[in-house]
Formats: C-alpha cells, structure tokens, sequence
C-alpha cells in the first residue's frame, strides 16, 4: 500500500513536469511558425494568439499520451534504480501488481483525451480554419503587412505600404504597380484610405501622387498627376466550406461514413487507447538491466512509442485510401500492441526465475 501510495504521489508529480515542459516546447515552435507566416503576410497579426490557443487544444492529446508514458517510465525507472523494485519482489509481489495502480492514474487522463479528441479538437479545428478563411477574403490593402510587398488575389497588382493604421482602413505612403499583358501601370501616392460605396464596391482612394504608364520594354512612360485617384479592390469569392475529416465533428463522421471520414475516425479512437496501452508497456520497459545499463531501455521505450504512433498514421491513412477495413484497422494494431504488452511482462515475470530453478534441479 505504501509503495502505490508513493507511486500515485510520484507520477502525479512527473506528470505535471513533463506536461509543461511539452507544452511550453508546442507553444514556442507554434508561435514562431505563426510569426513567420504572419510576417510574411499570409496569417493576420491579430490572429496569431487565438491560432495559438487553437493549435494547442488539437495537440493536447497527443501531449498527454506522451505525458502519462514519460511519466509512468521514469517513475518506475527511479524506482529500479533506488532498489525499491528489489524490496517490492522480496515482499513476494510481482511486477504485474502494479497494472493496478498505474491504470487508474492513465484512466481519468484517457477519458479526458478521449473527450478532447472526439468532441474539443474538431471544435478548434474548425475555429483555426474560420480564421484563416476570413483573413483569406479581406481585400487586397487590408492584407498588406506594413514594409513588406503584397501580391492581389489575381497576381497582377503588386501593393506596398509603408504605414498602416490600427483599424487598417488608412495608408501612407503607397506603391502600387500593376500590370495587363504588356502595359505596366505605376502609382506612387502620400496617402490614401478605403471608401464603401452604395452598392457595395470597395476602392482604395489615393490622395497626392503619380501615376507612370508605359510598356514593357520601352523607356518612355507617361507621367500623371493627381490628387484624388481610386483603385478598384478585386472581390472576393465567397469562402468554400473547409471539407476535411479532421473539422468535421464525431458526429458528422458517422453519419457520412466515407473512407476519409472512417480513417479520420480510426485516428480519434485511437488516442485515448493508445494512452492506456503505452501506460502498459511503460511498466515492464522500465526495468533496468545493471550489465546493460539504463540507456538502452530508454532508447527502446523511444523506438517503441514512435513505431507505435507512426503506424496509427499509417492505419489512418490505409484506412482513409481503402486499403485496409474501418472493421480491422480500428483495433489490430492495439490487439498487437497489448499482446507486445503481455510478452514483455512474462519476459519481465519469467526470465529472473530460471537461474533459480535450475539450482533446484540441481540440488
């Protein structure tokens, strides 16, 4: 009792180190990612947070699967190591006995990945694409990034703007030039906003500058100026609606139960499996061989978790391309792992044995 109550207390505390230190590391690389393409003009700035918050809540799962293996594998690894697993077996109790309690800390952390991945996940995957898809239909100027050069939607106008205020509906210091076949237009103006009219069209009004109009590959252009000039902004296609698997919710994938649908729906159930099975294969994984030493259990518990969730992608996506039945992909890779699971732990149970009962024979 002593020795579960101490194992609780340690992988509750392992737990919440891991965890953090995951998703600090999930955080950091989604923000940078995130900066990047907001620099480069292809995610709104103040989109960046909420994609961020997004982000994080489809990745939780994967996070917390990692998170009860990690931890399940160094607790009883410390304990190897300080030789309470020696006391443990002495008291006449086997490796096998600490299913128990090892289950019911992986248990409550399942049933929250199950929920996350089944019900909050496709939530979130939805809100990051209503994001990105209503940056995508803002007009062209509204797109641009301040000191940076922004292509329109139809890749023959090019815009520059050098100031842009906070409601992004002011400019200063424009470029813009725009080409149609071999005439190339250019327009240099101090400042400039955008004006609604009645029937709904938008233009970038231009105040104090010049226009140049010329061929390409002629010297001479045509000089203009003027004080008031307007560009109309390009509309917008209405947004499609985002078709893939993984926005859609549980729900929707079985009601619809195509391949993609079903292969997307392979991946959910198998999150929440995976984190009991890895919690099972933590515990004979850790037993630490003194002539070997503690780095290479280490190194095949690694191996074993990334075998083991690149094949659920590939289960996922032989599933999703019809190569392998919904009714097979969606547990025999589990049934695999947990027989893997049962091996070891007779390996575990048996093996340290067989010296013994050879003295016996023997004798």
């Amino acid at each position: 009792m002593l020795f579960k109550k101490a194992l609780r207390r340690d992988l509750v505390n392992l737990a919440g180190t891991v965890f953090a230190t995951l998703f600090v590391i999930m955080l950091t690389t989604s923000l940078i990612r995130l900066l990047g393409r907001a620099a480069g003009g292809r995610v709104d700035t103040g989109s960046v947070l909420p994609l961020i918050a997004f982000n994080a809540i489809t990745i939780l799962p994967v996070l917390l699967v990692l998170t009860i293996y990690i931890a399940v594998l160094m607790s009883l690894t410390r304990a190897y190591r300080d030789s309470e697993m020696v006391i443990w077996f002495a008291s006449g109790q086997s490796l096998a006995a600490w299913v128990r309690p090892v289950l019911g800390f992986a248990a409550p952390i399942a049933l929250l990945i199950a929920l996350i991945a089944f019900f909050v996940s496709p939530w979130a995957e939805r809100q990051a694409s209503e994001y990105q898809q209503r940056f995508a239909q803002r007009e062209d100027v509204s797109q641009v990034s301040a000191g940076r050069f922004r292509e329109s939607v139809s890749a023959n106008r090019v815009f520059f703007v050098e100031e842009l205020n906070e409601a992004q509906t002011e400019v200063r210091n424009v470029f813009v030039t725009q080409r149609r076949g071999d005439l190339v237009t250019v327009v240099v103006s101090r400042a400039g906003r955008i004006e609604n009219e009645r029937d709904g069209t938008r233009f970038l009004v231009l105040e104090d500058g010049r226009r140049y109009d010329g061929a390409e590959g002629r010297p001479d252009f045509r000089l203009m100026e003027f004080e008031r000039y307007g560009l109309r902004l390009e509309p917008r296609n209405p947004p499609l609606a985002d078709q893939r698997a993984k926005v859609k919710s549980t729900l929707e994938l079985l009601q619809d139960p195509t391949p993609r649908h079903l292969g997307e729906l392979s991946w959910r159930i198998s999150l929440p499996v995976s984190a009991l099975l890895m919690a099972l294969l933590a515990i004979p994984l850790s037993a630490i061989n003194p002539r070997v030493g503690r780095s290479i259990n280490l190194l095949v518990a690694l191996l074993l978790y990334v075998t083991y969730s690149n094949l659920i992608s590939l289960v996922q996506a032989w599933i999703a391309g019809e190569k392998l039945p919904f009714s097979i992909g969606a547990w025999a890779l589990h049934v695999i792992v947990l027989a893997l699971a049962g091996v070891l732990f007779w390996r575990r149970t048996t093996l340290p044995r067989w010296p013994l009962r050879r003295l016996v024979l023997r004798g």
